[in-house]
């Protein structure tokens, strides 16, 4: 693990996150999100963009493909509502030999590599967690670790976007934080011709039968203003795939020969049921 020196203090930095996710469709968010993180002058400083919308509509993953296209570092912090001050900044750890090492959050580990962080689901977090990150959010650009007792300066290159749920959160963002987290860039739920891309570059390998009745009961439930999301399709057409497979090894163990086909429809219809319950298969479109 990589460590630097700050002010005669040693910290350990965090290991960059590296996913396999990309960004379909909706490209104007994406050039929203990009334009708030440019520099038009050296004197410029990157905005603060907040990513809102409901739960699973991509959030994370326009961040994360954001900053991939910008070749840099990607760190993402998980916020709760019992997130400290110290776990955002610097946290001090025993080691084996009884001394203190300080270990510097994704937060600051970004702001010493010129990486982008990702704060995921902000609002779960207490005026206390976000007043400890004010002067990195305006101008001033650094943070200041009670614990370690240093001051540390955001790298030239260094970018934070925050992600938002539209649900019910746990903590209100404070009004000096909110001028601080601009712009606001709404995610909505993709159209159908995306959300068919995305789902089938999640799942290559799925029946197009099924993609395409997962795509519509989706369609079906986003017009009912219903919380039923990608992931949640991508999930119940997996499982379907799984009882369909299932389903066919057993059979050909009780009476041998080839592989029967099976009933998509009947698999998603029972994976729908298991997943997200009894209601959810009322958006299941007909055969």
């Amino acid at each position: 693990m990589e460590t630097v020196c700050i002010e005669g203090v040693e910290l350990k930095l965090s290991h960059p996150d590296e996913l396999q996710l990309s960004w379909v469709g909706q490209d104007e968010v994406m050039y929203q999100l990009l334009a708030a993180w440019l520099r038009v002058s050296e004197d410029d400083v990157p905005l603060n963009p907040r990513l809102l919308g409901k739960p699973g509509v991509g959030k994370t993953t326009l961040a994360y493909a954001a900053a991939k296209k910008l070749n840099q570092e990607v760190y993402i912090f998980q916020a709760t509502m019992d997130t400290r001050p110290e776990d955002l900044l610097v946290t001090p750890v025993v080691s084996d030999q009884g001394k203190i090492r300080y270990v510097a959050s994704p937060v600051v580990t970004a702001m010493l590599r010129g990486g982008i962080v990702i704060l995921d689901e902000g609002n779960r977090m207490s005026e206390k967690s976000w007043a400890s990150l004010a002067p990195l959010l305006d101008h001033r650009r650094y943070v200041e670790s009670i614990v370690a007792g240093i001051k540390i300066k955001a790298h030239h290159n260094f970018r934070l976007c925050a992600t938002m749920n539209d649900d019910a959160s746990t903590y209100d963002l404070p009004e000096y934080i909110h001028s601080r987290l601009q712009p606001q860039i709404w995610i909505e739920f993709p159209e159908r011709e995306e959300e068919l891309k995305i789902i089938r570059r999640n799942l290559p390998f799925a029946d197009n039968r099924i993609l395409n009745y997962v795509v519509d009961f989706l369609q079906l439930a986003h017009a009912s203003d219903e919380r039923y999301t990608v992931r949640d399709g991508i999930n119940t057409a997996r499982y379907a795939m799984k009882l369909m497979q299932s389903l066919a090894e057993r059979q050909i163990k009780a009476i041998g020969g080839d592989k029967p086909v099976q009933d998509p429809y009947q698999a998603l219809q029972q994976s729908i049921r298991l997943i997200l319950g009894d209601e959810a298969t009322t958006y299941l479109p007909p055969r």
